[in-house]
Order: C-alpha cells, then structure tokens, then sequence
C-alpha cells in the first residue's frame, strides 16, 4: 500500500493543516458527545466549543481548499510546460532529421524557416552564410516576407559582437545595450554564430519590435541556440560535399577541372553545339622543357609555375569556357561557340600571356599551342582531341612557343598545319 500513500502524500504546510483539521473534528466530537451526557450550563458551554471548533474547521477548510487549488493550477501549468517542451523537442528532432536530406544553403534555409515560424512565430529570423572568401556573410534566407522585413544582404564579420566573441549576442538599442553596427536601431535581435567542427559556416538572427526585446530573447535564447546547432552540422555536412564535390571534379594542384570532368563537358558542349549548328574549339596546351625547369630550378619552382599558367588561362577565358588540366603539364581548353579563327587568336593570346610569367619567374616561361574545332578541322568528341594534340605535336616540333591548328577538313590531308598569324 506504499503507493497509495505516496499518492496523498502531499508538502509540509498541507500536512500540517490536515492534522490541525483532524484534531479539530475529534475535539468536536468529542465534546458533542460529552454534551450530550450532561445537563445544564456545562452542556451548553460545550455545545457553544464545539460550535466554535466547527468554525475553525470550516476556515481551516477554506483554507486548505486554496492551497490545493494554488497546487493544482501549478501542476497544470507545469505539465504544459513540460507538453510544449515536448513538442519543441520534437519539432528539433523533426528539423534535425530533415535537415540530413538538405543539398545545400537553400535547402537547409528553407527547413531553418519553416521550423522558427513553428516555434517562434512572433519572431524575425535571417540566415547569413560565409561567401568562399570568408570575407562577408551572405544572405540566404529570411522571414517573414515583405516590404517591412528586409535585412541586410551582407555583413561584415569585423562589424559583429556574436562572431568577435564566438557566441550568442543580444542587441537592443532600446535598452542602451551594446550593438552589432549592422543593427538598424529598431529591432533587438539576438544573433548566434553557427559553429560545426571547430569552424563558423554562419550567423542565425531572430529579431523582434518590442519595449522588452531583451527578455523575450533571453526567454527564447535555448530554442535559438538548438536551432543554430542544428542547422550548423547542417553546414558543416554541406561544405563538406560541396569539397568532396569540387576534389571530385578539380585538379588539386592548379585548381582547374580535372580530365574526368573534362571529358563530360566536352560531349555536352558538343552535343549542343551539334543541335543549334554553332562550333565548338579546342586548344591544347603543353609548357616547354617543363622537364628541365623542374630538374633545374626544383618541382615546388615547377608547381608554382604550373599554378600561375593555370591562372592566366583562367583570366582571358570566358566563364562558360572550360580550362582542365589533362595531364601532366598538359592543359585543354574548350571554347563552346567559338570558330577556328576565333579559337586560334584566343590562343595566341594565351601564348603571350604566359611568355610573360617569365619576367616574374626569372626564367624562361612558354608553352606551345594545337587548335582543332568542330566542324571546321574535326567531325566530334572521337577525333577534336586527337587533331588538337597532333597539332600541338607539329607546335613542338616547329620550334615551340607557338600556336598551330589543325588541318580543315576541306583542305585535304595532304596539307601541312598552318601557324597562326600574330
């Protein structure tokens, strides 16, 4: 029967009451009961204590009922709290577990959003993201929408509290407090960096209008900071792919696309080119006596080198043309939309471009250059490359530091390559 006790089992101010009550209903009874054994003033006297304890019992009882009421309300009111606990706790898990799917910023933004206008409705939020510089924080996602609800597209890392001190950051002008200088004096807001694996990815910032903006953001400050570590592994796992993406798909020495990638865009590229009947070039290229730059002046000389060839192609080109590295010191440039003509002036451009890291170097820089183009030279991905390389091959054996292109295909088989003008 333990149980049943533990059940009336209640605190020491209750019991102490109980215990006045239960005395007072003996003393009561008792004295009604003497009361009624004798006669004259002596009943009537014990009639009247006894009235007098059915009083007390009465306040008592008033009073007890108070109390239990007060602990009642307590008991209901922590049981909501513990039933909203629980459904914001299964609202983060929920996010958490949606958040596993998120491809990239967007993705894990519009999750953020949906789960903050959930549990935080009478709350602003804005998501910003570190660009690939580390230089500023982008704006990917805020709500809610509308013309009263635009915050900054940008901020400036060395202009916030949040992200100097590592952690959250209350501001609000109202109160005099100190603020972010990005704050725009109207709303307090809280900002948190978003840390994962011992690196910031962002800023999550929850904003209200209200005379007491810093104790409603210190209540929800708990919610904010869960929000913020969740989406921040989020970040993390996104920045992780997108590097596994990039080494997937990039040279890790200079940077450019790798052989593989490549390969895929050059049949994309030409597949296109087939259907809209426009041309498509390519240009290869190879460093002369590479081979002996690294044997003389050592392979880190070599890769630096490397590294700023790669940089000058990919500062002449246009974003849509394609620089790779094919092997080696061998690079391909793919140039969709572009003639023959076209491909070989590029290329010639290229060519002066890095003679000149000579001058920088210290040493002598150049690189010989082969052009084929479809559907002047070549007929599709079978045989671009190969005429490219056989022109680059001419290139090399003419003298090098030059450009060649390939035969056209109306101009027979049997004539030589031809260098470019310039």
């Amino acid at each position: 029967m333990d149980w049943l006790r533990d059940l009336f089992k209640v605190g020491p101010d209750l019991q102490r009451f109980r215990k006045l009550l239960w005395l007072g209903q003996c003393g009561t009874a008792l004295l009604l009961i003497v009361a009624l054994v004798t006669t004259g003033k002596l009943s009537t006297g014990l009639t009247i204590s006894a009235a007098a304890l059915m009083v007390v019992q009465y306040l008592i009882s008033r009073m007890l009922a108070r109390r239990s009421l007060g602990q009642i309300e307590e008991h209901e009111r922590l049981f909501r709290e513990a039933e909203s606990s629980r459904q914001q706790i299964e609202q983060l898990f929920a996010m958490t577990d949606m958040l596993q799917s998120a491809e990239n910023h967007e993705d894990a933004g519009a999750i953020l959003e949906a789960t903050a206008i959930s549990l935080l409705p009478e709350f602003r939020g804005a998501l910003y993201i570190f660009n690939n510089s580390y230089d500023r924080l982008d704006l990917v996602r805020h709500w809610p929408h509308g013309e009263d609800c635009q915050p900054a597209e940008a901020l400036v890392p060395g202009n916030c509290w949040a992200l100097k001190r590592g952690k959250p950051h209350i501001n609000d002008p109202r109160a005099g407090s100190l603020c972010c200088m990005h704050n725009n004096g109207i709303f307090s807001t809280i900002e948190l960096p978003m840390i994962a694996r011992g690196k910031v990815h962002g800023l999550l910032m929850l904003a209200i209008n209200s005379d007491e903006g810093t104790k409603k953001l210190q209540a929800i400050s708990r919610i904010a900071r869960a929000l913020a570590d969740s989406v921040s592994l989020a970040l993390a796992n996104i920045a992780l792919q997108d590097k596994l993406r990039t080494q997937s798909l990039r040279d890790p020495l200079t940077g450019l696309y790798n052989r593989r990638y490549m390969e895929d865009a050059l049949e994309r590229y030409l597949s296109i080119a087939e259907r809209n009947g426009s041309p498509t070039s390519v240009v290869m290229v190879d460093l002369d006596h590479f081979k002996k730059l690294n044997d003389v002046h050592g392979h880190a000389k070599g890769d630096t080198i490397l590294r700023d060839v790669a940089a000058q192609l990919v500062g002449a080109l246009r974003p849509s043309d394609v620089v790779s590295r094919y092997g080696g010191e061998e690079l391909l440039v793919i140039l969709p939309g572009c003639d023959l003509e076209d491909a070989m002036l590029k290329a010639e451009l290229l060519r002066s471009r890095v003679e000149s890291l000579g001058e920088v170097h210290g040493t002598a820089v150049t690189a010989s250059f082969g052009v084929a183009s479809v559907p002047e030279t070549s007929n599709g991905p079978s045989d671009i490359v190969p005429m490219a390389d056989r022109a680059l091959y001419e290139a090399k054996k003419s003298g090098r530091n030059q450009v060649i292109a390939a035969n056209r295909k109306a101009s027979g088989n049997g004539q030589s390559p031809r260098l470019a003008v310039g």
